[in-house]
């Protein structure tokens, strides 16, 4: 087992505080069910492949995230395991870092794309330069975070949530008594798609939205803020098919229904929030900027945590908690002047190739500890009790991303599809293999012995 030197990393920052109540925590994370990318891209699927194909695919979405966030939140709910922390027992010490930078972009990422739909509704509404609210959309989401995810988000997201469905019902309703008698929303096709087209329809959402497994790294951070006493509830209704079906179905039948019904509405980046504007005014304004709310609160909060925990063992950093909000602030803004929301699919496709390989190598371990009646590692174990590198974890992440990303952009629409599937098998299936029960057990046993010690 390696030790550490003085080259080697600082220790991985351990959470502070209490755990978070069932309650709380269950209102904290409901905060993502709002984010408008999920309206905005079950719209611009249906636009793609036909509404009844897209509605197959969010089924079966949902279904396969229910069931992968179910064993996700348990585990750690029960562990206390954040990703940075399970990322050790994964990759090696070192290697943990490719995944907190990773979670940090990704986050980060989003942050910038719900910004920037915010910014452009406050456009539409009054007018005047983009990079001013821009700016804006910045500075008021920085007090929110300040204080950590137990201090603020569960509040925050108690009191937004009944205005963000509250305002998307009478979007609804508004937009069929303005615009009465309009079915193509149920009733849109594109005809059947091709395999070599990236078909079926059904098979090209679900690839959509393996782009966003991000998500069960957020599970994963928020669930090891929770007690383990409520894992129950929170593998039911907080973490499992209830969440999903709202965030993901509820979400884009909405989008799919606004995009067709409201004239000259368009499945874009910033189209379903041009549209909501358009229809209702300060009041359309108002339920974008709950839903942005929300949602951002999440994505700053993870994805500056993250950048932090990478810049403190990858860079050396050791600054306060304040500065990497700044500088996380500064980085968004940044990147909202850059036209990134224009490549969100190629973004999608890019991070189902990253993220899923993660997550079914986090599986395959589970599994393992499970079978062999194995304790996962303790959060307070420090870095020296780790390798620099598991092989095997890193190794079947990276030839799995690599192939994946490669099918990405081979410029075959059946290779973007494909790669993000082959992705997580090749993953799981190289990480089962090179990690055998025995040297699973092997591995527990020695951590076990230093975390007495």
């Amino acid at each position: 087992m390696s030790t550490n030197s003085s080259t080697d990393l600082p220790e991985v920052e351990q959470p502070t505080g209490e755990k978070m109540s069932a309650g709380s925590l269950s209102m904290a994370w409901y905060g993502l069910v709002s984010a408008m990318f999920f309206i905005y891209i079950g719209a611009s699927l249906a636009q793609a492949y036909g509404t009844i194909d897209t509605l197959i695919g969010l089924a079966i979405t949902i279904v396969i995230y229910g069931a992968i966030n179910r064993i996700l939140a348990g585990y750690a709910l029960r562990s206390g395991l954040t990703v940075a922390q399970f990322s050790r027992t994964l990759l090696g010490r070192k290697g943990a870092v490719l995944a907190t930078l990773i979670f940090a972009a990704t986050a980060i990422y989003y942050a910038v794309f719900e910004g920037a739909i915010l910014g452009y509704a406050f456009q539409a509404q009054f007018g005047g330069p983009i990079q001013l609210w821009y700016a804006l959309v910045v500075l008021y989401t920085l007090p929110l975070i300040a204080g950590g995810i137990q201090r603020w988000l569960d509040k925050i997201n108690g009191w937004l949530l009944p205005i963000y469905w509250g305002g998307l019902l009478t979007a609804v309703i508004w937009a069929s008594i303005a615009h009465p008698g309009g079915s193509s929303w149920l009733t849109h096709s594109t005809g059947p798609l091709p395999f070599t087209a990236g078909g079926p329809g059904w098979l090209a959402t679900c690839a959509a939205f393996m782009g966003v497994w991000i998500l069960m790294m957020y599970t994963v951070d928020f669930a090891s803020l929770g007690r383990a006493k409520d894992v129950k509830v929170h593998q039911r209704y907080t973490f499992g098919w209830l969440f999903y079906t709202l965030a993901f179905g509820a979400n884009s039948l909405i989008g799919i229904y606004l995009t067709f019904t409201i004239p000259g509405a368009e499945a874009t980046e910033t189209g379903v929030a041009g549209a909501l504007v358009q229809l209702m005014g300060p009041l359309g304004l108002l339920v974008i900027f709950v839903s942005q709310t929300r949602i951002n609160t999440a994505n700053y909060a993870l994805g500056i945590s993250n950048l932090k925990e990478f810049g403190s063992r990858a860079l050396g950093l050791k600054l306060p908690s304040l500065a990497w909000v700044f500088i996380g602030a500064v980085i968004i803004y940044l990147l909202m002047l850059l036209p990134v929301v224009q490549y969100l699919l190629l973004a999608l496709s890019w991070q189902g190739a990253l993220v899923t390989g993660w997550v079914a190598i986090a599986l395959v371990h589970i599994r393992y500890e499970k079978k062999f009646s194995l304790q996962p590692d303790s959060p307070s174990l420090p870095d020296r009790a780790f390798p620099a590198f598991n092989a095997a974890g890193v190794s079947a992440w990276v030839i799995s991303a690599a192939v994946g990303i490669a099918m990405v952009q081979s410029g075959s629409a059946w290779g973007a599809n494909l790669g993000v599937f082959i992705t997580p098998v090749l993953a799981s299936t190289i990480y089962a293999i090179w990690t055998p029960g025995a040297r699973a057990k092997r591995h527990h046993d020695a951590m076990t012995s230093l975390d007495r010690a």
